[in-house]
């Protein structure tokens, strides 16, 4: 039987808050504003474009029960920012009564575009999650936002008997709510994704939005590079979201790099090949 991750009892909780913003010079986004405390860093990776491209890691080194994070992202006018993540984010094993939050808020100016492209977050057995993600575009502003899951590893023998995650998002647009999504696994996470019309027994899942007043000319490519792993549909004009599954993290990866190039134009961020 594999030991499940778990961080030490008497480890202090671990505390991160990180702010940054993009903002138009030259032609070519760069740092705006910047903030970061606690185990929440940012690097900026040199990247060829005019897109502003920033790293996040977190040196606590995963999330368990009693954790705290916070992100905040802003797009400016005209800017191009591009998040993503050093790694997999892991959520370990939670004490009794606690629950990890990771609550995040985008916002993009006009004219602006924020890809929102983090790796996978691993679910480890006992592990408590509550995650928000919440955005603030204006009307002609772009958003891509990705948010992959992992239910164990499979090649280690993992098994997620017993978890709890609850993923919200709410996106705005003009301060009108144009998307809300609630994504919760409770109790047996492995029996409840074995079901037909739940998961139909896949160990890893992403959620994909693409807020684009031309949205609609990205559904046929979108379904394309998902095939039969999921499905996208138009939730309204300029609202393109799609849910695809995996049996595992590599084969949820097969469709979802190419789903995201295909709505980004670019290659993926070069962290998620390291």
């Amino acid at each position: 039987m594999p030991v499940w991750p778990a961080k030490p009892a008497q480890q202090p909780r671990a505390r991160g808050r990180a702010e940054v913003s993009a903002r138009l010079r030259g032609g070519v986004s760069r740092i705006g504003d910047l903030h970061q405390a606690g185990s929440s860093k940012l690097l900026f990776p040199q990247v060829r474009g005019g897109a502003l491209q920033a790293v996040s890691l977190n040196t606590a080194g995963g999330v368990t029960g009693g954790d705290q994070f916070h992100m905040a992202a802003r797009a400016e006018a005209g800017a191009h920012l591009v998040m993503t993540t050093q790694a997999a984010e892991r959520v370990y094993r939670a004490q009794p009564g606690e629950v990890g939050q990771v609550q995040t808020r985008l916002t993009v100016a006009q004219g602006g575009r924020l890809d929102w492209l983090p790796q996978e977050t691993i679910l480890y057995n006992h592990a408590a999650l509550r995650r928000r993600l919440d955005a603030d575009l204006a009307s002609d502003a772009r958003l891509l936002a990705v948010e992959p899951l992992i239910l164990g590893r499979a090649a280690m023998g993992e098994v997620v008997q017993q978890a709890q995650f609850r993923d919200c998002w709410r996106i705005r647009r003009d301060g009108a709510l144009v998307f809300a999504d609630n994504l919760s696994l409770s109790g047996d996470v492995q029996a409840l994704m074995a079901r037909s019309g739940t998961g139909g027994g896949a160990g890893a899942l992403a959620s994909l939005l693409l807020v684009d007043p031309d949205a609609d000319l990205y559904l046929d490519r979108l379904r394309d590079a998902i095939g039969g792993q999921g499905g996208a549909s138009m939730i309204r004009p300029g609202v393109l979201f799609a849910r695809v599954l995996g049996s595992d993290g590599f084969d949820l990866r097969r469709a979802l790099i190419p789903a995201v190039q295909a709505l980004s134009g670019a290659d993926i961020p070069k962290t998620w090949m390291l």
